[in-house]
């Protein structure tokens, strides 16, 4: 395997290879058994790769439909998001905003990437009096 894979995303993939479901099911329990397969540790993986990029809400969104359970989105951890739309929001632009055209325009960008209107805006705020 090059990456790792969610429960329901490997099961999709197997479907068309094995003569029923029971015997997909007996697999993938044997797999998780053996613990070469966990939705857990796909879920921290693939939210650490996408918090890079993106805010907690898109995060949320992409795992969900991977197929991870709703209690294993909880417990992924989306803490340091006012950090990460920092450092996002500094990668794209390197100077601050000089109109309200120009805020508008960076509140948008960070809506599109999933991050919270409370972030957004303490971010946006406290760059308009730095």
């Amino acid at each position: 395997m090059r990456r790792e894979h969610s429960r329901s995303e490997l099961a999709r993939k197997l479907a068309p290879f094995t003569p029923s479901p029971a015997v997909l099911e007996q697999v993938l329990d044997a797999l998780v058994a053996k613990k070469q397969l966990s939705d857990e540790r796909y879920a921290e993986l693939r939210a650490r790769q996408l918090a890079r990029k993106y805010g907690a809400a898109r995060i949320r969104l992409e795992l969900k439909a991977k197929g991870v359970g709703g209690e294993i989105i909880e417990r992924v951890s989306v803490a340091g998001e006012l950090q990460r739309a920092a450092s996002i929001l500094q990668r794209k632009y390197r100077v601050p905003a000089a109109s309200r055209e120009e805020r508008a325009r960076r509140m948008r960008f960070l809506q599109q990437r999933g991050f919270s209107h409370d972030t957004i805006r303490r971010l946006l705020s406290s760059a308009d009096t730095d």
